[in-house]
């Protein structure tokens, strides 16, 4: 898949719209936009990272896995952000797995290249620390929650997240696939799809969830959703993502 005229000129991942017309004509050369599909690995626990991605609307989970194969999710990323921060940190090698649980398209650089530019100390290095700090706030927020808030006020925050990300009330995704990613069991998640249901909150029908109140799934999740919303915010200078009433 070729970049198209349009993606050069409007770039939907917003790191890459934030960037001054220089930096970002600098780059256009070395992008492409590239397809991601349902559960494809964008890199793997101890391997080198080859290439960077920049979402546009698909949703990337950061997953670290156990000995005895259990998984976690510990960051998520979206149009908001880059898959790939180990290159800009001095290093190729990650502890984590990217995977895509939201299939849609990312503009991909090599990883050489983005390390470049990043090293010259423009604009594009001063936006991505940013952006690595905002991951930074929600590791530690997100490592809290997941030990003190109930489940319920946890999947209302991601379900909020997921929305946001894609500016979107309705998505695909199953239970089964959520409860990897929270690293709770399936019946945990199961009966709290069906507290949201029942509540006229969310519908959920053949891995298709969509959002019915979104106020009152605001009022349900925990404070971390806010507070990490908020951070990106002040932290990349961008407008708050669109909400969906």
């Amino acid at each position: 898949m070729s970049l198209n005229k349009n993606a050069l000129e409007q770039p939907t991942n917003k790191l890459l719209a934030a960037l001054p017309a220089s930096d970002y004509q600098r780059l256009i050369p070395h992008l492409k936009l590239v397809p991601l599909s349902n559960r494809q690995v964008l890199y793997q626990t101890g391997e080198p990272i080859t290439q960077v991605y920049f979402p546009n609307k698909a949703v990337v989970s950061i997953v670290t896995t156990m000995e005895d194969g259990s998984t976690m999710e510990i960051g998520l990323v979206s149009n908001e952000g880059m898959v790939g921060i180990p290159v800009i940190l001095g290093d190729n090698i990650t502890t984590t797995t990217a995977l895509v649980q939201i299939p849609g398209t990312a503009i991909q650089i090599d990883a050489d290249i983005l390390r470049s530019e990043f090293n010259r100390g423009t604009a594009l290095q001063s936006l991505l620390l940013c952006y690595v700090q905002g991951v930074y706030t929600q590791i530690v927020q997100e490592s809290a929650c997941n030990r003190l808030h109930q489940l319920e006020k946890r999947l209302a925050r991601w379900l909020l997240t997921v929305s946001d990300r894609l500016e979107s009330k309705e998505f695909p995704l199953t239970q089964e696939f959520i409860s990897e990613i929270l690293g709770v069991n399936s019946a945990g998640v199961s009966e709290a799809f069906s507290t949201l249901s029942q509540a006229g909150i969310i519908a959920y029908h053949c891995g298709q969830i969509k959002i019915l109140n979104r106020e009152a799934l605001e009022k349900t999740s925990c404070e971390c959703y806010q507070i990490l919303e908020k951070e990106f915010v002040r932290l990349l200078d961008n407008k708050p993502n669109k909400r969906l009433k």
